[in-house]
């Protein structure tokens, strides 16, 4: 038999058998026509737990070929727990292909009231309401190192002090660091020590209530592997933009998910551009601002090297970049007098408990230099560790850029010339033009504040060593910003009190009037608290609009005791001395908190 006819033969078998099959047979690998009844448990499609294999604590409510048009969610809490509720509107129902379920409790079978309007065939509108029952696991993430021989939890917590009224439904996103993967690669970028690259910390991001629980967290192993260079690092830099997605980077990729872990995108860092860590800032027209490095800089000697955490690259909604700010062109990177005054014991993630107090004197920063040595080390020059920017912001008001740099104890203003507009930071150490921009302190009456090396008369004080320097849109207004700060204060007055007991941390809001070039402090909070809310490392301050607060992440309480790090959280009406909420979280490194607003992402 010729292969003609042999292939002949074999179609025609087939069509037989097709043809002879039961119904059931033809379902396989799913629905198909009316072969298979869909098992559901209410009136509407099948339920879909952790739809996008990110969020196991979300759910969908498929429409089950009907067009809802508005859907309203509840879970019910448990008994003494916190109420989460929702309205969905068209936009976010014709997304998920159903109604989206956020806020389920772990390893528990939760309860979950659900009401719809549904347009019919004949273009009425029905409404329905059921309830559904949802089983979830346990929190899963991957063993780290030292965490052989225990549970990994996302958060143990302790309520410390009950929400005041207006703030009991509040839920708070919270990025920690967990520790190095025993799964990842040790990797150097330069000698002695590399950038991001080998910053390899397993995941641990989680929103909590108000009760302390868990009520969704990130399951990162379809987009996280410590083995791969271009799918490990630390995730840093989340945002909840206005469409409520969250956006963050990672090592080399930044990346942007709503809250049921849909994808939007997720995209390797541009070709000349590595080693994101700590700031991904929103921006206009789907712009973002990465905190990066050089991936190559060609030295006057003719070397080549990465930089350190001194690169803001702006992309568009296509991953192009359209701008970039070197930081080590427009700045001093020979500043040294804020390197030679922190401790080395803390210098961001690098925590040596042996060099705890102890700083950098002038000659050693010449041997380095004298060296050659390169990479993720606290000294002066491009190729080191001498700015360490580790927030940026964007301003619309005249499409400027507002960074904070640790190494330099500044929050500093750049605009789209590169040229430096003001300098938030004590003026010690800086040289000519830049000299000039630093802010004069002033009293509520606008009279200068008298400082010298570092130190403020009255109540005033400088940031050091400060984290998320960002400006408050709202309470801003033409010529004058608001900015929050978390200062870590360390190094405060360029130097290392006797005692380590006599270091404290402050949430901080200045008042910044451009045209004068002035800075008015209007709020803080910590100094009272003494050492007891030191957090040398990490940290953040958060203004929430939705409820005119701010949110204050103690993240690193603890860091230098060698008996783990016991991060605390806590929200207060703007300009208020005592919080209306806190929080307290055992055992876990943490980076940055802020506010999760449910109508942004589920209402549209």
């Amino acid at each position: 038999m010729s292969a003609r006819n042999l292939s002949r033969l074999a179609c025609a078998v087939a069509a037989a058998l097709i043809l002879s099959a039961p119904p059931a047979a033809l379902a396989v690998g799913g629905p198909s026509g009316n072969a298979v009844k869909l098992k559901k448990q209410g009136e509407l499609g099948e339920l879909v737990i952790n739809p996008y294999d990110i969020a196991p604590l979300t759910a969908v409510i498929r429409n089950g070929g009907e067009v809802i048009t508005k859907a309203h969610v509840r879970v019910v809490p448990k008994e003494g727990g916190q109420e989460i509720a929702y309205d969905v509107g068209p936009v976010t129902l014709r997304t998920h292909g159903g109604i989206p379920v956020f806020g389920l409790y772990p390893d528990y079978l939760n309860k979950v009231e659900v009401t719809w309007t549904k347009k019919t065939a004949a273009g009425e509108t029905v409404d329905g309401s059921e309830t559904y029952s949802i089983f979830t696991p346990p929190v899963y993430l991957e063993p780290y190192w030292g965490a052989h021989d225990r549970p990994v939890k996302t958060f143990e917590t302790e309520i410390v002090k009950a929400p005041a009224e207006g703030f009991g439904d509040r839920l708070y996103f919270i990025n920690n660091l967990g520790q190095e993967s025993p799964k990842g690669s040790r990797v150097v970028w330069n000698n002695p020590a590399g950038g991001a690259l080998e910053w390899n910390y397993y995941p641990q991001n989680a929103i909590v209530d108000t009760r302390g629980e868990v009520r969704w967290y990130l399951q990162p192993s379809k987009i996280y592997d410590p083995r791969s260079i271009y799918q490990a690092g630390i995730m840093m830099g989340f945002h909840q933009n206005e469409d409520g997605a969250l956006s963050w980077a990672y090592g080399q990729r930044y990346a942007k998910y709503d809250l049921m872990g849909r994808e939007i995108f997720n995209r390797r860092l541009p070709e000349g551009y590595a080693d994101f860590s700590h700031a991904m800032a929103p921006g206009p027209d789907g712009h973002y601002f990465l905190r990066v490095a050089a991936a190559d800089l060609k030295r006057a000697d003719g070397s080549h090297i990465h930089t350190v955490r001194d690169v803001i690259a702006e992309v568009d909604a296509s991953g192009r970049v359209i701008d970039d700010w070197r930081l080590f062109e427009i700045l001093d990177p020979n500043r040294s007098i804020v390197i030679k005054s922190i401790d080395q014991g803390a210098v961001c993630l690098n925590v040596d408990l042996e060099q705890t107090g102890k700083t950098i004197s002038a000659e050693q920063l010449a041997r380095l230099e004298a060296r050659a040595a390169f990479g993720d080390i606290a000294g002066t020059g491009v190729g080191r560790n001498w700015a360490h920017v580790n927030s940026v912001d964007y301003d619309a008001a005249d499409d400027s850029i507002i960074i904070s740099s640790r190494h330099q104890s500044a929050v500093i203003k750049i605009g789209r010339d590169k040229e430096v507009k003001w300098i938030l930071g004590a003026p010690n150490g800086w040289q000519g033009k830049l000299r000039d921009k630093v802010l004069t302190p002033v009293d509520a009456s606008g009279n200068p504040i008298p400082c010298r090396i570092g130190r403020c008369e009255g109540d005033f004080d400088w940031t050091w060593t400060q984290h998320t320097g960002w400006k408050v849109d709202e309470l801003s207004e033409p010529g004058v910003s608001v900015v929050t700060v978390f200062d870590n204060g360390d190094g405060r007055g360029f130097t290392q009190p006797v005692l380590v007991d006599e270091k404290y941390s402050r949430a901080v809001m200045y008042r910044i009037d451009e045209k004068k070039g002035t800075v008015q402090q209007i709020w803080e909070y910590g100094k009272e608290r003494g050492h007891e809310l030191y957090s040398a490392i990490t940290s953040s301050v958060e203004y929430g609009a939705d409820k005119d607060s701010l949110v204050v992440y103690w993240a690193s309480i603890d860091v230098q005791s060698g008996k783990g790090v016991n991060p605390v959280l806590n929200e207060f009406r703007r300009g208020e001395k005592e919080p209306v909420f806190e929080m307290r979280i055992r055992d876990s490194f943490g980076y940055r908190a802020l506010p999760i607003d449910l109508g942004k992402s589920f209402n549209p």
